[in-house]
């Protein structure tokens, strides 16, 4: 098996149907599966699987158990020499499975890479980060971020002025698609479970390149992401009170407590990842 497709549905039946009809369609040239995980979302998604799809393998979680358990659950059941996760929110474009299977072919040492995402109205979205920084999550979440001096940090971190244009080693992206070496995938470990929502991206992405292996953004494979993401921007201290920022900032409290006094260097220095 070249490749096995794993897509994590939450009460998102409707992007789920449209990304399957969209594999259906594409009929990539490799040998692959199709694993749709239903993280009980009670939304008649398993049924429709099951009914219209019944080539794609459904396991359907009698709970829902985050981002990291969920698409756990799909690695395990799998059987592809590479592995993509992917949100229901993403639009395969035409050869990008092929591109992005061909890339990990010529650079064995990728354990994990992503494609160029784009917005539906054809904009690049800002998929690639360098590596967050507790400063950073400050800035992001207070009044702070609106100083010049933590614009210009914050624009770094989001690689706002950075080439989205060729294929390149970057720090992490953000989950809504990776495609992974399975080979690097068993030294590297499962995404880590203790992680509900969000840093469960960044986390992995540092483990593989901690691992000996790179991760690498694939500008030449390019597909939607419709998603606007739960914890949006929202300076300032109202921004606390919304759901999804305060998963965000559990989230990363777990991150930095994870990794507080590791002397291990993250990923090799090189250009891309010197602030300028």
């Amino acid at each position: 098996m070249d490749l096995s497709i794993i897509i994590l549905n939450y009460k998102s039946q409707g992007l789920t149907k449209q990304s399957l009809k969209g594999i259906e369609l594409l009929k990539p040239n490799m040998e692959f599966e199709t694993i749709v995980v239903d993280n009980n979302s009670g939304d008649g998604t398993a049924e429709m699987v099951r009914d219209e799809f019944p080539w794609a393998k459904l396991i359907a979680s009698s709970e829902n158990r985050g981002y990291a358990a969920g698409n756990n659950l799909g690695i395990k059941a799998s059987t592809g020499k590479y592995i993509m996760i992917m949100n229901p929110d993403i639009a395969i474009m035409n050869n990008s499975l092929e591109v992005l299977y061909r890339y990990m072919e010529e650079h064995p040492k990728v354990g994990l890479c992503g494609p160029r995402l784009i917005n539906p109205d054809g904009s690049v979205q800002a998929s690639c980060r360098t590596f967050q920084t507790p400063g950073i999550l400050l800035y992001r979440r207070t009044p702070l971020g609106r100083l010049p001096f933590a614009r210009k940090i914050l624009r770094h971190h989001m690689m706002l002025d950075w080439d989205h244009g060729s294929n390149q080693p970057v720090d992490w992206m953000i989950g809504a698609c990776f495609f992974v070496r399975r080979e690097a995938m068993e030294k590297v470990g499962l995404l880590d479970e203790r992680f509900f929502l969000y840093m469960e991206d960044l986390d992995w992405c540092r483990r593989f390149w901690q691992s000996g292996y790179e991760v690498h953004y694939v500008a030449d494979a390019e597909m939607v992401h419709y998603h606007q993401r739960l914890s949006a921007e929202n300076p300032g201290l109202s921004g606390v009170f919304s759901y999804g920022t305060r998963i965000h900032i559990k989230s990363a409290i777990r991150y930095f407590a994870k990794y507080f006094g590791d002397k291990q260097a993250i990923r090799p220095p090189t250009h891309d990842n010197i602030p300028q």
